[in-house]
């Protein structure tokens, strides 16, 4: 509305300006011609600022260059400090920040081993296992991410008095059914979803869970023997809750290769279960004793009984005014509560040591210890 009361002022303005620009001299020529572009200039430049405005900034069609673009999704950023920023911060606040246990990549790398040897023997035929991560999570968020049908075995750690769980997805589960009732290498384990796992099939996976476990007692038997037992097997993720939603737990990924066939197992630990051994998954190494050194300890005694030290041998000691000390002149005696028979404290500083008798041994004071530091303490 503001546009078109405007435009007839305008139009009137730019006709008088015309005309006077008609009767004019030829010396105002050029101050007319600079008045008219003026005039035009503002013209065309007035609507801009509503364009601006409309497009809410001052600097209309302004592009946003990479780095921009990465700042706000959130790729910025040297990948080795672990931040996330923008659009990743949202995606991944479901996922865990807790402390790093070096010895868990320790002991589940051993039990990869064992299994490998284990399933070998178990199924007769050629297994490899694999470790592909081991991840931080909560667990009403693993829960809601297993890809269902699958076979979650719930079992306790004795111990520890709490419980883990074990999810075998169903390529897993087909394929070690395959192979111990003699299915022929080369071919794909046959899949048929939407219907439940039979006795037969639950008994099967029972059998490899066992052989799992024992494995899994054998990895942390070096760190802190533990005993885990088959509870029970689930094939509802709701029937299988261990631990509140929102507590953490480690996650433990693993691959079961059998040529062409194969599947993933993962291990899920709360945290409240690996409480009882935590300081032991902190160590870097087997065996390792936070603040103490052996070779050190040696050391530093070693210097310890090669040091001198200064004794005193404290006769008598009295407690006198700073008056008194002050009016002391030479001559004067002062008189001591001590006679050559009583006893006589050895002190290191203010550290008493030993308490003996004052003696001779030939030309050199001596003092015969009666009572060490300690009977010395305890008789007072």
């Amino acid at each position: 509305m503001a546009e078109d009361d405007d435009t007839p002022v305008d139009e009137e303005a730019m006709a008088a300006e015309w005309a006077a620009m008609a009767e004019g001299g030829a010396g105002n020529e050029g101050i007319d011609d600079e008045a008219v572009a003026a005039e035009w200039e503002a013209m065309a430049g007035a609507d801009e600022p509503e364009d601006a405005a409309m497009a809410g900034g001052s600097a209309p069609g302004r592009v946003l260059d990479q780095d921009e673009i990465d700042s706000l999704l959130g790729f910025e950023g040297d990948e080795d400090e672990g931040e996330v920023h923008g659009i990743q911060a949202l995606i991944n606040s479901a996922l865990v920040s807790y402390e790093r246990l070096p010895m868990l990549d320790i002991i589940f790398d051993r039990m990869v081993r064992m299994m490998s040897t284990s399933l070998r023997n178990f199924t007769s035929d050629n297994i490899e296992v694999s470790l592909d991560n081991i991840t931080s999570v909560r667990f009403g968020d693993y829960l809601n991410s297993i890809p269902l049908p699958a076979m979650l075995a719930v079992f306790r750690a004795e111990e520890w008095d709490n419980y883990g769980l074990m999810t075998i997805d169903s390529s897993l589960i087909y394929s070690i059914v395959d192979v111990l009732l003699g299915g022929r290498r080369g071919t794909a384990a046959m899949r048929i979803e939407g219907r439940p796992y039979t006795t037969i099939e639950q008994s099967l996976v029972e059998r490899m869970i066992a052989v799992v476990l024992k494995d899994l007692c054998g990895a942390f038997e070096p760190l802190s023997p533990v005993n885990f037992t088959f509870d029970r097997l689930e094939t509802n993720p709701r029937f299988a809750t261990i631990a509140r939603p929102p507590n953490a737990a480690v996650l433990v990924k693993l691959r079961v290769d059998m040529e062409d066939r194969g599947g993933r197992l993962e291990i899920l630990f709360p945290y409240a279960t690996l409480e009882p051994i935590r300081e032991l998954l902190l160590q870097r190494f087997m065996g390792e004793k936070f603040g103490r050194d052996s070779i050190w300890e040696t050391h530093l005694a070693t210097e310890l009984w090669s040091t001198h030290v200064v004794m005193e041998a404290v006769l008598d000691e009295q407690e006198i005014s700073l008056r008194d000390i002050m009016n002391l002149e030479v001559g004067q005696t002062l008189p001591l509560n001590a006679r050559p028979t009583d006893g006589v404290l050895l002190r290191c500083g203010d550290i008493p040591l030993v308490r003996g008798r004052m003696g001779r041994s030939g030309k050199y004071m001596a003092i015969k210890v009666d009572e060490t530091a300690a009977q010395y303490t305890r008789s007072e």
